[in-house]
């Protein structure tokens, strides 16, 4: 379209019209599948798929994780899988996926400390992913290292040779006593305290394995939908930009069921929000929640991989492809 002076055009799709990958556990609320990271590894001819299943909170919140394999991004067979026992921790979530161009399969995995109840990134690292081994994790970051209250969430790319770790993090209040230490992480989740909010940070590194935080490039706004989160979950890269999906919500009450929204980046620092009004994708379901979009560019399609609201409150993990013959 550039002979219309249209540029990094991004085709959306009919939520509705998906394709579900991966049931949740059970129905109901609390029970979700999702979370999801994707990518195609050429060598093997196989795209590759990692997602948490949750619980409700009482019977154990983010519990099992896994990862698994298919020829065409629709079918896939678990080839790898971890409990949140394994981690030692109250609760798993988003992870990121990726393979080193030196061929290093990597998870940058988010969980709960158990010891500390705050939300941190370990590092996972083998010649294969079935390889994977939770006990020898090695920390990526914690609250502490950056100065905030949880971190998590982490979506990792290379740009040249350089990593970008895109993440979710809770920034600490002005003032806090200790005993709003305490009640900020008594539940294992600052984040559905109310006490602080979800914001995107941003960390580099030259070997994947060693970042360096940069700070804040996404805040949730004053007010509107997406006044309480904002969290970029991916980037899909449509020359000269980078499009953004992330994840908002208005208040905490929205926490766990948010929407998505769209944003544009022409260096991976300063954002532009392109849906300010309102969401641009959501469910027709229960709380209206389509989140933690994972986005893959692969042989002139665009495969959009995300948690998806079902009309008993339960969220299951869902597949949208589009054509896109000018990328990927």
């Amino acid at each position: 379209m550039w002979d219309r002076k249209i540029f990094s055009l991004m085709p959306l799709f009919d939520p509705e019209e998906g394709t579900t990958v991966i049931e949740p556990l059970r129905g109901g609320r609390g029970w979700w599948a999702g979370a999801p990271s994707a990518l195609f590894d050429e060598n093997q001819k196989a795209f590759f798929l990692y997602y948490r299943l949750r619980k409700p909170r009482e019977l154990g919140r983010g519990a099992i994780c896994r990862i698994a394999r298919s020829e065409d991004g629709v079918k896939f067979e678990t080839i790898w899988e971890a409990k949140k026992e394994d981690f030692d921790s109250p609760s798993i979530e988003r992870s990121s996926l990726f393979i080193s161009p030196e061929g290093k399969y990597r998870l940058y995995i988010s969980y709960v400390d158990g010891e500390t109840n705050k939300w941190r990134v370990d590092l996972l690292e083998a010649d294969s992913f079935e390889r994977l081994d939770p006990s020898s994790r090695r920390k990526v970051f914690v609250p502490e290292d950056i100065g905030v209250e949880g971190v998590k969430d982490p979506f990792v790319i290379m740009v040249g040779r350089a990593y970008y770790m895109i993440l979710s993090y809770a920034p600490s209040p002005k003032a806090v006593s200790e005993e709003l230490r305490e009640k900020m992480h008594a539940t294992a989740d600052v984040y559905n305290t109310g006490i602080t909010k979800s914001h995107t940070g941003l960390a580099v590194s030259l070997d994947g394995v060693s970042f360096q935080w940069l700070g804040d490039i996404f805040s949730p706004r004053e007010s509107g939908w997406d006044a309480y989160a904002a969290r970029i979950g991916s980037l899909l890269y449509t020359p000269p930009a980078f499009m953004a999906f992330y994840d908002g919500s208005a208040s905490v009450e929205e926490n766990y069921e948010e929407k998505t929204g769209l944003a544009v980046t022409f260096d991976l620092l300063r954002y532009h929000r392109l849906t300010p009004d309102g969401p641009i994708l959501t469910s027709p379901h229960s709380s209206g929640s389509l989140r933690y979009i994972d986005v893959l560019a692969h042989k002139g399609r665009i495969y959009f991989y995300y948690e998806y609201a079902r009309p008993d409150g339960s969220h299951e993990l869902r597949l949208n492809s589009v054509e896109a013959p000018w990328i990927g």
